[in-house]
């Protein structure tokens, strides 16, 4: 019998960090908490938790030298404050789901086989991912759980925006572009439906997802045609500390004068390029901002995200074959309004004009009037995509969503 209210967690597991929500459904899709374990592996992690209940906020100091402890942590906290009421389901967002997996699926022990031989396609989150699903299953061998892959949104773009210059038969192996951040991607794209209308959620939309790590997707009769990540996480825009596109030839070169492993390739491109690498700094966008008055190579980082973020609006606008609605969400997009006046700066040519007064108070809205282009600033939310999703495949009823309810 199922539950009047039944309870459905979301996982959301990074290479340092495990995101959660926990969500009760029934008339509406409320959200309970929210939370973070972050600094996984560092001597103190950080187990952060923001919710309804008062005793649900609270920031301590855990111990968490891995995920598999990390999550037993997050598991025994929410047996304790439930009081033993089971969880109903938890979803779990994705990374990679290579060429099979298109849309969100109750997770069997056939997937997890299949997910592990992907996990080349993207061992910076495939494993740890895969890891957090075995761990609940340990613990709850009956609890249903649902991946949500980042990869479906893009699923069906055009063929020739998922080939690669390479011979056929790597494509016979999945290699091919993927694209990421699908889970922001189809948030962003049903809120735009909700203050804009289907009209513009159907026209000619770029995407912009700016944090640490950052994407664009082009977007157009509701369906993604391109988008900036490629084969994984680490291609498109130069981010946080991913060098986004890179010359083949550089790892050729490294590869020979320092003698590189493609492990050292890989913690090189992933964890110490980008604008960590060239603000020799900071991967925050924060501190950059604040050090680039006084530090040149800090300025030069923010130059470049921006430059690159401006290129790639150029590239989809033609794409598209013009642009009606241009997009900010993610930390960056969401938070900054002097990143998204020089990314627009210049942009007047494609109908691109920012109401700077409403741009820097984070207004929904920052375009100006006389802009044929609509500038939208929006808060994602990829817990309450997995969430409804996870409520889709295993026929959870809900009525309508209110998703900020603790805030």
């Amino acid at each position: 019998m199922k539950p009047d209210h039944p309870h459905v967690l979301t996982i959301n597991g990074g290479s340092s960090s495990i995101k959660f929500a926990l969500f009760e459904t029934g008339d509406r899709l409320l959200r309970i908490l929210g939370g973070e374990i972050a600094r996984i592996g560092l001597p103190q992690a950080a187990f952060r938790v923001e919710g309804q209940n008062p005793a649900d906020n609270f920031t301590r100091s855990v111990t968490a030298p891995d995920h598999e402890v990390a999550v037993g942590v997050l598991m025994d906290w929410i047996e304790a404050r439930s009081g033993g009421d089971a969880l109903t389901a938890v979803g779990h967002r994705v990374v990679h789901g290579g060429p099979q997996y298109s849309e969100p699926q109750q997770i069997t022990a056939s997937m997890i086989e299949e997910l592990h031989r992907l996990s080349p396609f993207d061992p910076e989150h495939l494993p740890e991912e895969i890891l957090l699903t075995e761990a609940f299953h340990r613990r709850y061998p009956d609890l249903p759980q649902v991946a949500c892959f980042d990869t479906a949104f893009h699923h069906d773009m055009p063929r020739v925006a998922q080939m690669l210059p390479i011979p056929r038969r790597f494509e016979a192996q999945g290699i091919r572009r993927y694209g990421f951040h699908g889970l922001s991607y189809a948030y962003l794209l049903e809120q735009l439906a909700s203050v804009a209308g289907t009209d513009a959620a159907q026209g000619r939309v770029i995407l912009a997802h700016l944090g640490n790590g950052a994407s664009l997707a082009a977007v157009r009769d509701g369906r993604s045609i391109d988008t900036s990540m490629g084969f994984t996480p680490a291609g498109g825009l130069t981010m946080s500390s991913r060098t986004g596109d890179l010359d083949p030839g550089v790892a050729w070169y490294l590869m020979r004068s320092e003698n590189m492993t493609p492990q050292q390739f890989n913690q090189l491109i992933n964890h110490e390029s980008g604008m960590l690498g060239v603000s020799e700094t900071s991967s925050d966008m924060r501190d950059l901002l604040e050090y680039e008055m006084t530090d040149a190579r800090a300025a030069e980082a923010v130059a470049l995200f921006c430059y690159q973020v401006k290129k790639w609006i150029g590239s989809y606008a033609a794409a598209l074959g013009g642009l009606d609605t241009l997009v900010f969400a993610g930390g960056i997009g969401e938070n900054a309004p002097v990143i998204r006046s020089r990314i627009c700066d210049g942009l007047e040519f494609l109908g691109i004009e920012i109401d700077e007064k409403r741009n820097a108070s984070n207004a929904g809205l920052i375009s100006a009037p006389s802009s044929r282009i609509a500038v939208r600033v929006m808060h994602t939310d990829e817990e309450v995509m997995i969430a409804k999703s996870v409520c889709h495949v295993l026929d959870i009823p809900t009525k309508k969503e209110n998703t900020h309810e603790y805030s």
